[in-house]
């Protein structure tokens, strides 16, 4: 996937998600980034590398990871389940769109 395809998908993916009120995202070069606020103290922080095949999605309240799940060539795909974010529990590999839903669920736990 290169930067196009990855900053389509996010924001086709991201709209799906209703407790989401704004995007703001940045890219350069071989690297998208930027943040999907859900309130002003929660957002979910993303990051795509085409060159290194990374994407990490985090979401963070009070300057905190509370849930994630982040990808690379290195260390796999692992998920920073809502019980335990410092936890790596590991996962199959997964779409943007894929990534939306299970924010979208994890939002629901928090009831958002």
């Amino acid at each position: 996937m290169d930067v196009r395809g990855f900053v389509s998908g996010l924001l086709r993916a991201l709209a799906t998600v209703e407790a989401i009120e704004q995007v703001a995202l940045r890219s350069e070069g071989p690297v998208a980034s930027g943040r999907a606020y859900v309130t002003a103290e929660m957002f979910l922080k993303f990051y795509f590398n085409e060159k290194t095949g990374t994407m990490a999605f985090a979401l963070i309240r009070d300057r905190g990871r509370i849930w994630g799940i982040d990808g690379d060539n290195v260390r796999g795909w692992h998920l920073h389940p809502l019980e335990n974010p410092t936890e790596h529990v590991w996962v199959e590999p997964l779409s943007v769109s894929e990534i939306a839903e299970r924010l979208r669920a994890a939002l629901l736990v928090l009831g958002l």
